[in-house]
């Protein structure tokens, strides 16, 4: 019976050691991966946004920002968009606008996690570049009445990017 008290204390000290080292790495990496997230979203708006842009700065809250030329004329805006319904889950796109709130320039994926070689195409230019110089608001895949010619067996993901960008768009005109 010692001998199981002396192995279940063992064990119970180790295990409070383990859990305590394991708290202060999480503690001390929260504020570093924050950065780094926060540098992502912003490089992510820099490549988004139209020619022209020489500085990017947030506009509000929640991913958005402005693009300005020196004098501070508005070139575009950059947008972070999401749809919580892509086939394998949350797709979360960064959206670049033209200075008219409605123009697309182009986007660039932040989170998706769809299969890759079918819904991870969002990325391809072959996809991607049927959305520039469209209304943003109106955008959706032919199969549902729009423009847009849908990722070949990945109609879900294809369909969840639209939502993403109608949603920046969205979240945009509101700003």
């Amino acid at each position: 019976m010692k001998k199981i008290l002396h192995l279940v204390g063992s064990l119970t000290v180790i295990s409070a050691i383990c859990a305590g080292v394991l708290a202060y790495v999480n503690e001390s990496t929260k504020e570093p991966i924050r950065r780094i997230q926060a540098q992502q979203v912003l490089d992510a708006a820099k490549t988004v946004m139209p020619a022209g842009v020489e500085t990017v700065e947030p506009l509000g809250a929640d991913g958005a920002f402005v693009g300005k030329k020196a004098g501070g004329a508005v070139v575009g805006y950059a947008v972070r968009g999401s749809d919580p319904f892509g086939y394998s889950g949350e797709i979360v796109l960064m959206v670049g606008f033209e200075a008219d709130r409605k123009t697309l320039v182009c986007y660039k994926k932040l989170v998706a996690t769809e299969t890759p070689g079918l819904g991870m195409n969002l990325v391809l230019p072959a996809f991607a570049d049927q959305f520039k110089g469209k209304d943003a608001a109106s955008v959706k895949v032919k199969k549902d009445g729009g423009q847009i010619d849908a990722i070949t067996s990945a109609t879900i993901t294809s369909r969840a990017v639209c939502r993403a960008i109608n949603a920046a768009q969205k979240k945009l005109a509101g700003l």
